[in-house]
């Protein structure tokens, strides 16, 4: 089982020591004692349900097709990972706010989302716990950069303006005997972000994190828990240090229905996420960001998200950016 953390233990020395052994080595913990009103949780779970039980003309009006900006809704198979498709449904809803005018690349990300009107209590609850998570998260990163010998507001600027952080609302379904599909529901990816929590709803399974040995382990959702990870942006801050960990969603023959909602806490597209300089005690252990062709990273978060938005959403980036996507060949 993966390690858990209590919030108010990072108030300590030696909290956040563990904080940062547990990222080192495994990437992944349970956050409890976030502080998060379980009432909130229960209305964001239950607006979710009713978004993706709304009839598919009412989704389809929002479609991520129609927004150069890459929100809105996804059908079954919408998006891929490594060039596979994955089998679920999803929204992705970002903060608000007006395009970037004369916007090239990464800049162009920033803009409005797509909110259906059938269900305007969505906006909402979803505004509210984006708030909520903001604080939490922020404070995470505070007690990482304690944890590394840095004062808690180093990596505070990257986000003092203008944050892109992304809240998806994700159905998997249940998978039948007689399905013709594969088992992922997601393939095996790290996030691009900085961190990412993850609100899994009670009951359901799949997700899994690749262990050092290459192996799976199961994370099942904990009772009042979120699934925390660190993204590619810290794995580039600290040197490796702290190194992204991949993980993917299973659905085999049997599976339920699955509900999550990972909230991916994101600076300003156009900040450089600055490198920490570690204690000597720390650099040894420091494995260097991991050397990929295929998944190059960026200091820029914008620019690295940028490259793995463009790879999930071909279609998207097709639809709005054909000269683009001829030229550069970023179809996945």
């Amino acid at each position: 089982m993966l390690p858990v953390i209590d919030l108010a233990e990072l108030d300590t020395a030696a909290g956040r020591d563990r904080l940062r052994d547990v990222t080192h080595e495994v990437g992944f913990f349970y956050l409890v004692g976030h502080g998060i009103e379980p009432n909130l949780i229960a209305r964001l779970l239950q607006v979710t349900r009713e978004f993706f039980a709304l009839p598919d003309a009412a989704k389809d009006a929002v479609r991520m097709i129609r927004s150069p900006h890459f929100r809105g809704y996804n059908r079954l198979g919408g998006e891929l990972t490594n060039g596979q498709t994955d089998w679920r449904e999803q929204i992705d809803i970002g903060i608000d706010r007006d395009p970037v005018a004369g916007a090239e690349d990464y800049m162009r990300l920033q803009g409005p989302n797509q909110w259906p009107a059938e269900l305007p209590e969505l906006r909402s609850v979803v505004t509210e716990f984006g708030d909520a998570m903001s604080a939490v998260s922020l404070t995470l990163l505070q007690r990482w950069a304690q944890s590394l010998g840095s004062p808690a507001d180093f990596f505070d600027a990257a986000f003092g303006h203008s944050p892109a952080t992304l809240i998806k609302l994700i159905r998997y379904p249940a998978r039948r005997a007689d399905s013709p599909r594969g088992d992922q529901g997601v393939g095996a990816h790290k996030d691009s972000g900085v961190l990412t929590l993850l609100l899994v709803e009670p009951g359901s399974a799949g997700l899994q994190v690749e262990a050092a040995d290459g192996g799976w382990i199961d994370a099942p959702p904990v009772d009042g828990a979120f699934i925390v990870n660190i993204g590619e942006m810290l794995e580039v801050a600290t040197n490796g240090y702290l190194r992204a960990t991949r993980h993917r969603v299973m659905t085999p023959v049997g599976a339920p229905e699955r509900i999550s909602i990972p909230y991916f806490f994101s600076p300003a597209l156009d900040a450089v996420i600055p490198t920490i300089q570690l204690p000597s005690e720390l650099q040894p252990k420091a494995r260097g960001v991991e050397r990929d062709p295929a998944n190059p990273l960026y200091n820029t978060y914008g620019e690295n998200t940028w490259k793995s938005r463009t790879r999930a959403h071909p279609d998207v980036f097709e639809r709005w950016y054909s000269d683009e996507a001829r030229t550069n060949g970023k179809q996945a």
